[in-house]
């Protein structure tokens, strides 16, 4: 019997395991090869971004219920590491939560790999506090100066005099490096800031879920896909005067929210065959996935541009 809807509760706790899943297709009748694959089954093989992996699983068991004589396997792990083994070629796609950078480009091509880039769902970094945290809005540079540690008491936002504890993603993470790049840097290509060596790296979304759920000095940023009810979401303002929006489909739709990046696929050269069908199918009907797992869709960036 097929796998039913995946539910995101239940994707959340297959990244408590061990973030790698091979989705099966249906119950075939052809009898397995050597290795126990059904023979004339294809395998795709996909690793990479921990913001995306509970939608490329959604995408995955999906489109195996269509085509059977498929099979997807969904690692995470973060973004390096699905781009490093790309580079490798011991994975057909990787996925990411940044673009590659200039030294991947260049290893890759020094294994004689062009990597083609595909845009596949948008998504909105929510900063995040604890529900009893009063402090509800923060203009970019105020976050900034908190995770470079020039703010470290939430007195001086307004809050309790409490120490501020900083959490973040760790480093192999694409979500760590668009926000030291975007937020702690404020997209100055010259700056040289770091996060302050009291920031404690978090090996995935549901740790900083479950950290700033019990801690109420605590402050984290993670993909709105992984934000939970019992965290509490920050009006995020470009301007120290505002307008400060909070994070949604709507506010990435229309530009509001400061704090918004692209989604990515990466192939090693263009992809043919089972691999070009599926990222076609997730560039078409593959979107519509995309807002059920808190993702913002290509299809409504497209209708609301020419809008």
């Amino acid at each position: 019997m097929c796998y039913g809807k995946v539910l995101r509760s239940l994707l959340s706790s297959v990244l408590l395991l061990s973030l790698t899943w091979a989705v099966p297709a249906c119950t075939s009748r052809i009898p397995p090869g050597a290795d126990g694959t059904p023979q004339g089954v294809r395998t795709i093989e996909n690793k990479g971004s921990d913001t995306l992996v509970n939608l490329a699983l959604a995408w995955a068991e999906t489109y195996v219920q269509l085509y059977p004589d498929v099979r997807i396997s969904v690692t995470g792990g973060g973004s390096g590491t699905g781009i490093a083994a790309m580079i490798n070629g011991t994975v057909d796609i990787a996925n990411a939560s940044r673009s590659m950078k200039a030294e991947e480009i260049a290893a890759a091509e020094a294994n004689g790999i062009l990597p083609v880039e595909f845009t596949v769902a948008r998504d909105a970094i929510a900063v995040v506090v604890n529900p009893s945290n009063p402090v509800d809005r923060l203009s970019l540079q105020q976050i900034s100066d908190i995770y470079t540690g020039q703010i470290t008491n939430w007195r001086q936002l307004g809050g309790q005099d409490r120490p501020i504890v900083l959490l973040s993603r760790e480093s192999n993470s694409g979500t760590h490096v668009y926000f030291l790049e975007n937020v702690v840097r404020l997209g100055r290509v010259d700056s040289q800031l770091l996060f302050s060596p009291e920031t404690l790296l978090m090996p995935s979304s549901e740790g900083i879920s479950a950290e700033v759920r019990q801690n109420p000095n605590a402050i984290g940023y993670d993909g709105l896909g992984y934000v939970t009810p019992d965290q509490k979401m920050v009006a995020v303002a470009r301007e120290p005067t505002g307008p400060f929006v909070l994070p949604s489909v709507a506010t990435v739709n229309d530009g509001s929210y400061p704090v918004s990046r692209p989604l990515y696929m990466y192939t090693a050269g263009e992809p043919t065959g089972d691999i070009e069908a599926y990222l076609q199918w997730i560039l078409s009907d593959g979107q519509d996935l995309v807002s059920e797992l808190g993702f913002v869709p290509l299809r409504q960036l497209a209708e609301y541009s020419t809008e």
